[in-house]
C-alpha cells in the first residue's frame, strides 16, 4: 500500500461535500468526478470545478502518486477500477438489529493520520463499541511500529473502541479472537480459505490479506479499553506491491475477480467484531481457541523468530490458553508473547 506524498484535501481544489450519499466531507471534486469510473475530459472538468487545467493535472498527478490508477488518453481522464464510497447510513442499515442496538456509533472520515489514533484521542468520549473508518489515511501503522499504507477509497481500514471492566491482563489472546471474527466476515463475504498468521495477519497461501492492531488504554488494572484497528486489502496495483518487503494478496484474487463491495463487507465485519468482543469480554480466548487451531497458517511450521533477544529458529506449536505462541526450540518449549517479537515462516 502506497505512502501519500501529496495533500490532495487542500484547498486549492474544492472539496466535495457531503450532498452526495455516502460522499465523507472533504473528498476532492476531481476525485469525486472520476470515482465513477466514466471518462473526463480535462477542459470539462475544468469548467465544471472552476479551475485551471493547470490545477486538475496537478491533482490527477496526486491522486496517482497516493496510488490511484487513472488513465488517460485521448477522450480524457478514467479511474479504473471505479471507487465505492463508504456510507455509515447503509452499513448501518445492513447490520441485524441485535446488532445495531449494540453498537456505539459507525462514523467515516475522507481522510485521518490513523483510524486508531482518531479513537485513542475519543476514547474518553466515543461510546462503546464505536467504530471509526477513513477512506485514506496518513499514518497507518501495524505492530513494532510498521506502517499500514493503502491508496485512498481502495481498501478498508478502520478502528473499534471497546470498553472492558476487567485489567490489561484479561485481553490475553485478543487479537487472536479478533483475527477469528475478521476471517469469518471474510468467509460470510465470499473469501474462503483465509488463514491466520500469529497474531495480527490474515494471510492466504503465505500471502497476507489484511492485519490486526490492538492497542491498550485506561487503568492496567481495569477498567480499560481497547482499540481494535483492522486493515483490508480489497486491490493492490502491482505497482504497490513491487514496493512492499513482503508477498500481499487482496479480496479480488481471493474471489476471483469479484470484489465484495466496501459497504457490504463493512457490515459483515461490524457484525461479526461486535458478536466475537461481547463473547471474549464473557469467556476471554478460551471461546476461540478451537477456531484459532482450525486457522491456525503456523502449527506444525519451521519459524524463523526476530525479537528484543535476538533472531532464532524453531517450530510453531499452536498457542497455549491465554493465546502466547508455543515454540519448539533446541534446549525446550518457549512461549512467545505478541508484543515482542516478528515471527515469519521459513
Amino acid at each position: 500500500m502506497l505512502k501519500s506524498h501529496t495533500d490532495t484535501s487542500r484547498r486549492r481544489v474544492p472539496a466535495s461535500r457531503k450532498g452526495t450519499r455516502g460522499v465523507a466531507t472533504g473528498v476532492p471534486a476531481v476525485l469525486a468526478l472520476l470515482a465513477s469510473g466514466d471518462c473526463h475530459a480535462g477542459p470539462d472538468m475544468a469548467r465544471r470545478l472552476g479551475i485551471s487545467r493547470a490545477a486538475v493535472w496537478k491533482q490527477i498527478e496526486a491522486l496517482r502518486a497516493a496510488g490511484l490508477d487513472i488513465e488517460s488518453g485521448g477522450a480524457g481522464y478514467r479511474l479504473a477500477p471505479p471507487l465505492e464510497w463508504l456510507d455509515p447510513a447503509a452499513i448501518r442499515a445492513a447490520l441485524p438489529a441485535a446488532v445495531r442496538r449494540r453498537i456505539g456509533g459507525i462514523e467515516n472520515h475522507w481522510r485521518l493520520d490513523s483510524t486508531s489514533s482518531e479513537c485513542l484521542r475519543r476514547a474518553g468520549g466515543l461510546l462503546d463499541r464505536s467504530f471509526v473508518f477513513a477512506d485514506w489515511q496518513d499514518a497507518g501503522r501495524g505492530r513494532r511500529g510498521r506502517q499500514w499504507l493503502s491508496p485512498p477509497a481502495a481498501n478498508l481500514q478502520f478502528s473499534c473502541l471497546k470498553q472492558f471492566a476487567c485489567g490489561y491482563a484479561a485481553l490475553s489472546g485478543l487479537s487472536l479472537a479478533v483475527g477469528i471474527a475478521v476471517a469469518n466476515a471474510l468467509e460470510d463475504c465470499g473469501a474462503g480459505g483465509v488463514g491466520l498468521k500469529w497474531p495480527n495477519d490474515l494471510v492466504h497461501d503465505d500471502a497476507k490479506l489484511g492485519g490486526i492492531l490492538i492497542e491498550l488504554g485506561g487503568e492496567f488494572m481495569g477498567p480499560c479499553h481497547a482499540v481494535i484497528g483492522v486493515g483490508i486489502n480489497l486491490r493492490v496495483p502491482q505497482a504497490m506491491r513491487r514496493a512492499l518487503d513482503r508477498r500481499c494478496t487482496d479480496l479480488e484474487n481471493l474471489c476471483g475477480g469479484k470484489t465484495p463491495s466496501r459497504n457490504t463487507l463493512a457490515a459483515a465485519l461490524v457484525a461479526r467484531l461486535v458478536d466475537a468482543l461481547d463473547v471474549f469480554d464473557d469467556s476471554g480466548f478460551a471461546a476461540f481457541a478451537d477456531e484459532w487451531t482450525a486457522r491456525d497458517a503456523l502449527a506444525g511450521r519451521a519459524i524463523r523468530v526476530d525479537g528484543a533477544r535476538g533472531v532464532f529458529e524453531g517450530t510453531a506449536l499452536g498457542v497455549d490458553a491465554r493465546g502466547a505462541l508455543r515454540v519448539r526450540r533446541v534446549g525446550g518449549m518457549e512461549c512467545l508473547d505478541s508484543a515482542e517479537v516478528t515471527v515469519r515462516p521459513k
